[in-house]
């Protein structure tokens, strides 16, 4: 068997694992890099050369200040402020949208949604409202606004790392920004007006402390 159809193996059941859900997302990778390295496809020497990569070291430093954000009280501060100028879920979708997109730009998008999600799940518990109102809805504005720059998003960090190693010169902090902020503008504004109505919304109601239909029914 060739190497390229042990690695489309490889990947193809680490992508059913991912969409199985069962097992937990890194055992699954962890466990894919094992097998990867065990079957041959992986050189010995090369297993653990990513967590290397300035990508990883980036979103790593990004988690701890993240982290430091939220246990100084930023996160709190954060949301009474943003709270005054939410009244509904498209209005909260539409402010935490946009300073998601904001934020990520400056910031890696993980660490933006990291600060931001203690945040947001505290404006749903005011407002009374499911946190799988919006936070889905915040994952898509923080992947959007992480396209503005290099340091948005690990994607970005790759590709810049990558042609500094074929050019000898990285992209800037700002070449992405052009097409970036059309792309995360559209995207946010898009999100906000209509694409939180197509979102999942399994328990069939937005409210924590909506009775299930039965219970309605019994009560009439």
């Amino acid at each position: 068997m060739s190497d390229q159809t042990l690695v489309f193996l490889l990947i193809s059941t680490t992508f059913v694992l991912f969409i199985w859900g069962r097992i937990r997302y890194d055992m699954v990778a962890f466990g894919a890099l094992i097998a990867g390295t065990i079957i041959g496809v992986i050189p010995t020497q090369e297993v653990f050369s990513g967590f290397g990569h300035p990508a990883v070291v980036i979103i790593a430093l990004v988690l701890i200040i993240s982290r430091g954000l939220v246990r100084s009280g930023s996160v709190e501060l954060i949301s009474s402020k943003l709270g005054n100028l939410i009244s509904g879920v498209k209005t909260h979708i539409a402010v935490m949208g946009t300073v998601s997109a904001m934020l990520s730009s400056i910031v890696n998008n993980v660490a933006a949604l990291a600060i931001l999600m203690p945040a947001d799940n505290q404006l749903n518990k005011k407002a009374n409202r499911k946190p799988s109102a919006t936070l889905m809805a915040l994952a898509f504005t923080s992947i959007l606004g992480g396209m503005v720059t290099m340091i948005g998003t690990a994607s970005n960090v790759v590709i810049a790392t990558y042609r500094e190693s074929i050019l000898d010169t990285p992209y800037s902090m700002f070449d992405f920004a052009p097409v970036g902020l059309i792309v995360a503008l559209s995207g946010v504004i898009f999100i906000a007006l209509f694409g939180w109505r197509l979102m999942p919304n399994p328990e069939g109601s937005n409210k924590l402390n909506a009775r299930p239909e039965e219970d309605r029914k019994s009560v009439v």
